[in-house]
């Protein structure tokens, strides 16, 4: 057992590893989006780990984390959740908390101001009443304490590989049960089943019946990614850009370059060769000879 956790600790801390920064590349206006979450709402995080690399690659998203946000401590109107909370949190009880399944780390609180330099986006579920939002942050403060699920984020992996490329033996359990791992999680798979504790959807199974009629299923929580809180129909999308689209003209004023630098990504710019009068004039005989060219053809 030594060795097992030895190795899988050496495993976490090279998943965990920063592989690019994104603190000089503000995407999002954090002053603007931490008034605006609200109790129940999903937070979509795009890291910069090797193992966020590795979930772009396997879901096609930039998205590779999502977190609820449960507020502030008198957001919490149960008297034993906010004990639960105090007992997990020592800090300022104005700080505006998330809780979340770290990889290395398990289910844990940690401030909304974690993220201020990262690309985020808020999901909101359309018409959640106030009952259900303090049911699903309930659902979800259960998980507290307990260890990530290490093997279903392997699992997930090897699910959606493209069928074939793995032997039958070796594709995924997550249909499998587990005795004794109910307590651990991931972040997709604890918010969706938060979710399904007041049957709200994020995305169901549709099945239609022969009758025409439509019929919903739980979708299987463990095949959740966070990607799938931005493609449901059930959630409002709210972006706050660095630069707000509300201001009056606005993109006339953004700090463009002015020498004409073509980036493919950041680090790889370059200056675009400018055209002498001679290949304007050149281009220009080539258009007219294809015009005139194409008029005979015509003829």
């Amino acid at each position: 057992m030594g060795l097992k956790r030895w190795l899988v600790g050496r495993v976490t801390a090279w998943l965990n590893h920063e592989t690019e920064s994104q603190s000089d590349t503000p995407l999002c206006d954090f002053e603007r989006l931490s008034v605006a979450i609200r109790p129940g709402d999903v937070l979509l995080v795009e890291g910069g780990t090797r193992v966020s690399n590795i979930i772009k690659t396997i879901t096609h998203s930039s998205w590779t984390h999502s977190a609820l946000y449960i507020g502030r401590l008198r957001d919490i109107e149960d008297p034993q959740l906010r004990a639960r909370v105090k007992s997990y949190f020592s800090g300022d009880e104005d700080t505006q908390l998330l809780i979340e399944p770290l990889l290395g780390e398990g289910t844990l609180l940690n401030p909304l101001s974690k993220y201020r330099d990262c690309h985020l986006r808020i999901c909101r579920p359309r018409g959640l009443t106030h009952q259900d939002t303090q049911q699903v942050l309930a659902a979800a403060l259960v998980h507290l304490g307990g260890e990530y699920d290490f093997r279903q984020m392997l699992d997930l992996a090897r699910f959606l590989l493209p069928f074939g490329i793995l032997p039958r033996r070796w594709r995924s359990t997550l249909f499998n049960y587990h005795p004794g791992e109910q307590s651990k999680t991931v972040c997709s798979t604890m918010i969706a089943e938060a979710f399904a504790a007041v049957h709200y959807p994020v995305l169901p199974v549709v099945h239609r019946e022969e009758d025409g009629r439509l019929k919903l299923y739980k979708r299987n929580p463990r095949l959740y990614t966070p990607s799938d809180f931005d493609y449901s129909p059930y959630f409002e999308i709210i972006k706050h850009p660095m630069f707000a689209e509300d201001d009056l003209a606005l993109y006339r004023q953004l700090p463009w370059d002015q020498d004409g630098v073509v980036c493919n990504a950041k680090g790889d710019c370059y200056l675009p060769v400018s055209k002498t009068a001679e290949d304007k004039e050149n281009e220009a005989k080539n258009d007219d000879l294809r015009l005139e060219q194409n008029l005979r053809r015509r003829v």
